[in-house]
């Protein structure tokens, strides 16, 4: 399958998914009326979906990954926050566990981003994105 936009990346959609649970989850009881933390929460999780997003569009290897550690470091961001939300009792520890799992599944992007940056990035890219041969793949970059 040929990745054209930025919907195509399945990372993206997981992203949007778990996006679509952190709303639905600070919608609800005591989470919903801590407006910093469900805030916070929320602005973390939109910005994981959003950064695959505008990394892709900028066209570039060097770019999208710059945008792909981003979205991992927010993915981090939310896992913190879902601890105080399970300390303050916000959320149950299945919740906490289902959505902490989610989280870690974003931070380990395997994805499709090989897939991407070796096939599809390329016709946009310049020659100048490309990455040298002492350069770390995606993967190990990204791997924990």
């Amino acid at each position: 399958m040929k990745i054209e936009k930025f919907e195509d990346l399945i990372a993206w959609q997981k992203a949007r998914a778990f996006t679509k649970m952190i709303y639905a989850i600070t919608s609800t009881g005591l989470f919903s009326k801590d407006f910093g933390l469900r805030d916070q929460i929320r602005r973390a999780a939109v910005s994981i979906m959003s950064n695959l997003a505008e990394g892709f569009e900028r066209g570039g290897r060097a770019e999208f990954h710059q945008f792909v550690v981003i979205a991992k470091g927010s993915c981090a961001e939310v896992r913190s926050q879902l601890y105080i939300a399970l300390d303050a009792g916000y959320i149950s520890q299945q919740d906490f566990d289902m959505l902490y799992q989610s989280a870690m599944e974003l931070s380990r992007p395997r994805w499709d981003c090989d897939h991407l940056l070796t096939n599809n990035v390329s016709k946009k890219s310049s020659d100048s994105d490309q990455p040298s041969a002492g350069t770390k793949s995606l993967n190990s970059v990204l791997s924990p």
